[in-house]
Parts: C-alpha cells; sequence; structure tokens
C-alpha cells in the first residue's frame, strides 16, 4: 500500500473513530459542550476587556457578571414563568366551560349540527384523568430521582461542571487554541487556517447575532402582550423568544401559546385579533429587520435542513444538543464549501466527456 493512501486511511478510520467515540460519551460529554460553547459566545468580550487588564482579570469580571445574570435569572424570572404557568393550568376548567356553555352551541348553531355532535365531556373526563396521572408520574420520577441518588448527583455535578469548565475555558482560550495550531502539520496550517478563520467569522457572527434576535423577539412578545392584558406575557415571550432560533418555529409555537392563554383569559374576539396582530407584526420584524441586520445568510442553511439539525442534535445529545446543532452546522457549512470548492477545482471535475 503506498503511504499516501495508508496515510488516508489511517486518517479516515480515525475520524471515523472519534465520531463513534463522541457519540457513546454524548451523556458525559453534553456538559463540556455546553461549557465550550459558552466560553466561544463570551470570549470577544474578554478580549476586548484584556486591552484594558489581564486576560485572568477579564475573564473573572465577564464570568461574574454571567453569574449574576444567571443568579438574577433564577431568583426572578424563573419564579414568575412558573407563577404565570400554574395561573394558566387553574384556569383550564374555566375555559372548558367557556366552551362548553358559549363556543360551542354558538359553533352548533351556526352549523346547524344536533346538539351532541360537539361534546366536551368526554374531554373533560379524560384531561381529570390523565392530570391525576401526570401528577402521580411526577411524584414518582421525583422520588426516584430522590431516592436513587445517582440522578440528583448527576444533575449537581453538571451544575457545577459546567461553570467551572467554563471558566477555565474561557481564561486559556487563545493558549488552547494557539496549542492545537501547533500541533497541525506544517503543510496543512495554511489550508486549516483559512478555514478555522472563515468557520470563526461564520459561527461567530451567527451565534452573536442569533442571541441578539433571540432576546429582541421575546422581549417584545413579552412587552407587546403584557400591554394586550396578557397574563401570561412573559411565560410566552420568553417561550417564543427561545425558539426563534428554529425558522417559523418561534411564531408558530408562540401565537399557539397566546391565542390557547387570551381565550381562556378574554373569552372574546377584540383580544384574540389583537394577539395575532401582535405575532404578525413580530414576524415581520423579525423577517425583514432583525434577521438581516443582526444575522444576514451567514448560516446559509435551509429551513428545513435547520429544523432537521436541531432534531438531530436532541435526539444525540439531549437538550445541549439541540443548543449545539446550529453551531455544528455552521462549521459542517463551512466545511462542505470548502471541499465543493476543491472538487471543482480538482482534474476529475474539469475532465471532458469522453468523445
Amino acid at each position: 500500500m503506498k503511504p499516501v493512501v495508508r496515510r488516508r486511511l489511517l486518517l479516515g478510520t480515525g475520524v471515523v473513530a472519534a465520531i463513534v467515540l463522541v457519540y457513546l460519551l454524548g451523556p458525559v460529554l453534553t456538559p463540556f459542550f455546553g461549557a465550550a460553547l459558552l466560553a466561544y459566545i463570551a470570549d470577544p468580550l474578554v478580549g476586548r476587556l484584556q486591552r484594558l487588564m489581564p486576560r485572568s482579570w477579564a475573564t473573572a469580571l465577564v464570568f461574574f457578571g454571567l453569574s449574576l445574570l444567571a443568579l438574577l435569572v433564577l431568583l426572578f424570572a424563573i419564579p414568575a414563568l412558573q407563577h404565570q404557568l400554574v395561573n394558566l393550568l387553574q384556569q383550564l376548567p374555566r375555559f372548558i366551560d367557556w366552551l362548553e356553555q358559549t363556543a360551542l352551541p354558538w359553533l352548533q348553531l351556526r352549523l346547524d349540527l344536533p346538539t351532541d355532535t360537539l361534546s366536551l365531556a368526554a374531554v373533560r373526563t379524560w384531561m381529570q384523568g390523565h392530570w391525576a396521572q401526570a401528577g402521580s408520574y411526577a411524584a414518582q420520577g421525583l422520588g426516584q430521582l430522590v431516592s436513587s441518588g445517582f440522578g440528583l448527583i448527576g444533575i449537581l455535578i453538571n451544575l457545577v461542571l459546567v461553570p467551572v469548565v467554563t471558566f477555565y475555558l474561557l481564561r486559556d482560550w487563545p493558549l488552547l487554541v494557539r496549542q492545537i495550531d501547533e500541533l497541525l502539520p506544517r503543510r496543512w496550517q495554511p489550508a486549516v487556517g483559512q478555514f478555522a478563520g472563515e468557520a470563526d467569522r461564520v459561527l461567530g457572527g451567527f451565534l452573536h447575532g442569533q442571541l441578539l434576535v433571540m432576546a429582541s423577539q421575546g422581549t417584545f412578545y413579552a412587552l407587546v402582550l403584557t400591554l394586550v392584558g396578557l397574563d401570561q406575557a412573559l411565560l410566552i415571550g420568553f417561550v417564543a423568544g427561545m425558539v426563534t432560533f428554529v425558522p417559523y418555529l418561534g411564531g408558530v409555537i408562540g401565537i399557539t401559546l397566546a391565542l390557547v392563554a387570551g381565550l381562556i383569559q378574554f373569552h372574546d374576539w377584540p383580544h384574540i385579533l389583537a394577539i395575532g396582530g401582535v405575532f404578525a407584526v413580530g414576524q415581520l420584524l423579525e423577517s425583514l429587520l432583525l434577521t438581516p441586520l443582526l444575522i444576514g445568510d451567514r448560516l446559509g442553511l435551509h429551513p428545513v435542513a435547520v429544523i432537521f439539525a436541531v432534531m438531530a442534535g436532541g435526539q444525540l445529545f439531549g437538550f445541549f444538543g439541540v443548543l449545539l446543532a446550529l453551531p455544528v452546522s455552521a462549521v459542517l457549512v463551512v466545511l462542505l464549501r470548502h471541499a465543493l470548492a476543491r472538487y471543482r477545482d480538482s482534474e476529475w471535475y474539469e475532465q471532458p466527456p469522453p468523445c
């Protein structure tokens, strides 16, 4: 076997083995991937502060700011979200009563349907039974988690591990990049450096832009739905903003939750139309202003490919897989772009067809 073929075979085998190893160690590597993503997002801010102070001090300052933000979310935002969710669930029986006494009789009258065509008695019975089962399952699951100890210990370890790993990665990020660069074969460095630089521009621009879009959309929906008078405005704005990174999904989930909450709370058309108008304006704001201005076409993935990437990431690595799906896809897009460029420059592609 020729040395070139042997090297390529070894390289391909190593890549396949690395992919298999990452898949098998997914649950263990998940907090490290999450910490690496947080460190990568925060690194530009540390780099700017590094011009004024040592890297360690800049890292500590940024890490303190992120920790303070997380603490404020835990102390204020999560209890408010929980309160709004509980309030929404408590209003469901009243909503079912309104459907039975007002909405369904109106539909039966307008559509000239028999009185027993539309009935929520079975739905009410099913919901009551499943609410009881859900509470029982939740209690059993929590009891097993606490009694087994291992699940609770795993959660606590991840809660401690992610911030610690994030801090050390953020502090030593330039050193790690330099060490990886020094390990590369000399003849690979120009090509890998070009690829890494392009991937960094695409990935960094996309991540920071997407975070700004998510925060802007969530804030917009929460504030405007509050002005409309919706009790669950903060909860719906938070959910809609969080899933904005999947094309169209944020708007679909947000307007569905908002319409259900609006029907439960108001029982009238003016508020429902106002809620629909809020999401129509929000989608126009995202597609015509926020996304072109903050993200542009950096990722270059079709919306169907984005949805598939998110679902595949969740299937392989759970919650962090969903978060890492689009960053990994951004790097793969750059890699595919370079591979296609080399393919089009190859003699095999340029070879004319036989006469």
